[in-house]
């Protein structure tokens, strides 16, 4: 293997702020911020959204049958679409 080409491999943690949440992985991201966590000094790097804050892994995305959408579309339109096809 060659020396010196591959990126500097080390625990990084990841803070995500909407839900407070601090994720602790192994990483070759580049930060120049640091925390110190359970009395260790990592790289820090903020996040908006993690699988703890976004709404598709907490359960709270809004999900849509597509049975349910094709209902409401024949109820509006239906009567119009079966005329045209007279």
């Amino acid at each position: 293997m060659k020396t010196n080409i591959h990126p500097h491999y080390r625990t990084v943690v990841f803070h995500d702020t909407s839900a407070n949440e601090y994720f602790k992985v192994g990483s070759t991201i580049q930060t120049e911020r640091e925390i110190e966590l359970e009395g260790e000094n990592f790289s820090y790097i903020p996040l908006d959204v993690s699988s703890k804050s976004h709404p598709f892994y907490t359960g709270k995305q809004k999900t849509y049958s597509n049975e349910g959408s094709m209902a409401r579309f024949r109820q509006r339109f239906g009567g119009f679409i079966d005329a045209k096809r007279s």
